[in-house]
């Protein structure tokens, strides 16, 4: 049995519906999100700021409506909620440089929502960054285009 059928037994086991008739999130997307909302919440708190800036973020790269990203959201949260093992979700991204890139704008998007970075969420992001293959290098250079100067 492949991990997308298990999970889409799982979430109409728990209720979740497809995002749209028959659509039901792309394995990759899930885990991007999850991520994402992991990130949100390294702080000990997932802020109003963070959540708007994460569903914005997942009705712009994975959603065609803001109804679906609130939906793919909660279903990333309880993903997170399971385990919140960072490479598991890492895995589920896959190799594609392009999206692990998005993913790694994103993540530094959500953590600085609030209008400030905590060194917890930096250090995470950062470890994200270099578990998806990107050097300091490239990693800098993308926090800077998505944190705000201090």
């Amino acid at each position: 049995m492949s991990v997308q059928r298990v999970l889409k037994s799982a979430a109409v086991f728990f209720g979740f519906k497809p995002l749209r008739q028959g659509v039901w999130p792309d394995l990759a997307d899930l885990g991007a999100v999850a991520l994402l909302v992991h990130v949100a919440r390294a702080d000990g708190r997932f802020s109003p700021a963070e959540r708007h800036r994460l569903e914005a973020a997942t009705h712009a790269h994975f959603c065609e409506s803001a109804r679906e990203a609130t939906h793919l959201v909660r279903r990333a949260e309880a993903l997170d909620d399971e385990g919140g093992d960072v490479s598991a979700l890492l895995d589920m991204i896959g190799r594609d440089e392009d999206a692990r890139r998005r993913v790694l704008v994103l993540a530094f998007s959500v953590a600085s929502a609030d209008g400030a970075m905590q060194e917890i969420e930096e250090n995470l992001v950062w470890r994200v960054g270099s578990l998806l293959g990107f050097d300091d290098a490239a990693i800098n250079a993308i926090r800077e285009t998505q944190t705000p100067s201090p």
